[in-house]
């Protein structure tokens, strides 16, 4: 590895994270063609179905493609899906190294691109800023090998851990910057999730509030096991900006679910599990969709939900400097059914940063291999949504 190597794969990178939120269900992919010290090309994955970095970069550098040097973030691809091979695109090129972040995890290339460039005589050096190459296409990686979205779970409380006062007042916890961090993130994922209780309690738009962001909106979706969803709230009054799927059981009485299918949102009954929607199921289906990222906002028993039952994959935190006190306040998961500190759920790969006034503090959640904790007391159980 040699310092102009690792610029020219940093440019690859920061290419391709220009289209974030755009590319799903594909990945983010950069491509920079280098010669004799100078870029020639350049090109990154705009949107699914369109031409791959590497087409984008091959068709700039033209002619002088041949003997050169390609950076690329993940592997060319070797099979035909939406687009021809870009593997083939390469080899016809000329480019005479080609230099991989990492390696596909789609078993339809995992490594048969890189084969085919080696046979035909181009060296091919991989691994340059894996560990960046996988932070960037975590959502890609989670869904081609499980076909189940990447979820994240965000949430927001104050230093003494509430996240809203005795009376149910929330707003706001967070300053301005925390929050338009927040409807940028709601323009990277898929789909949005929250439970019925915060609708009842903040009845939120769920949308990207970005000028530049707001035809990016997330489908919105909604844990309401009885079908108490208002027809007046926010969400079903802006069904002309993003979709809705209210996610129910059996439970759902006929007219309500009628009711809220005229009005335009999606109800989805899915199989009960402690009498709640089963969300690994709702998982199941939202992968089966084509949905690939799925940001939770929801409240304390939502985030407890998926914490328990081992479907989170990354956890986003703000605290905020402020304290609320009190033993009736809430804080940000309810009952896990913990109790001893050895059966705490841990949070590795942890990073800080500031925002504005608050902490950011991202991780991600270490099940690792034992059976929760509770379970092993015959406690467990899944908390309602």
């Amino acid at each position: 590895m040699i310092k102009t190597d690792v610029k020219y794969m940093r440019m690859a990178l920061e290419l391709a994270a220009k289209a974030r939120g755009n590319t799903s269900p594909n990945p983010m992919v950069g491509a920079v063609i280098v010669k004799d010290g100078r870029v020639i090309g350049k090109g990154y994955h705009m949107k699914a179905g369109t031409p791959h970095a590497e087409v984008h970069a091959l068709r700039e550098a033209g002619e002088l493609s041949r003997g050169a040097t390609m950076y690329v973030t993940l592997e060319p691809c070797s099979h035909y899906g939406r687009t021809p091979p870009c593997s083939k695109a390469v080899i016809a090129a000329g480019v005479a190294r080609v230099v991989v972040a990492m390696e596909d995890p789609n078993p339809l290339v995992s490594g048969q691109g890189i084969q085919q460039m080696r046979e035909a005589g181009i060296q091919v050096e991989v691994g340059l800023m894996e560990k960046e190459a996988r932070e960037l296409n975590e959502v890609f990686i989670k869904y081609i090998k499980t076909r189940r979205p990447f979820v994240v779970m965000k949430s927001a409380m104050t230093l003494d851990g509430k996240i809203a006062t005795a009376t149910g007042h929330s707003r706001w916890i967070t300053g301005e910057e925390a929050r338009r961090l927040v409807h940028l993130w709601r323009s990277w994922y898929d789909a949005i999730l929250v439970g019925i209780g915060t609708v009842l309690t903040d009845n939120p738009l769920l949308t990207c509030r970005l000028e530049d962001r707001q035809a990016q909106n997330p489908v919105r979706i909604i844990l309401d096991s009885l079908g108490r969803l208002p027809v007046d709230v926010n969400v079903l009054k802006t069904i002309e900006q993003a979709p809705v799927i209210v996610v129910s059981t059996e439970k759902i009485p006929r007219e309500r679910k009628a009711v809220l299918e005229k009005l335009g949102a999606e109800v989805l009954v899915l199989p009960e599990r402690e009498g709640r929607p089963d969300l690994a199921a709702l998982l199941d289906e939202l992968g089966r969709r084509e949905i690939t990222s799925l940001f939770v906002e929801g409240g304390a028993t939502v985030n407890a939900s998926f914490l328990k039952n081992r479907l989170a994959d990354k956890t986003v935190w703000f605290v905020a400097p402020k304290i609320v006190g009190g033993p009736q306040a809430p804080g940000p998961v309810g009952d896990m059914g913990i109790q001893f500190m050895d059966e705490c759920l841990n949070i590795k790969n942890m990073s800080v940063q500031d925002i504005g006034p608050d902490l950011l503090i991202t991780g991600y959640p270490d099940y690792g291999d034992k059976e929760p904790a509770a379970g092993k007391r015959g406690r467990c159980r899944c908390l309602p949504v």
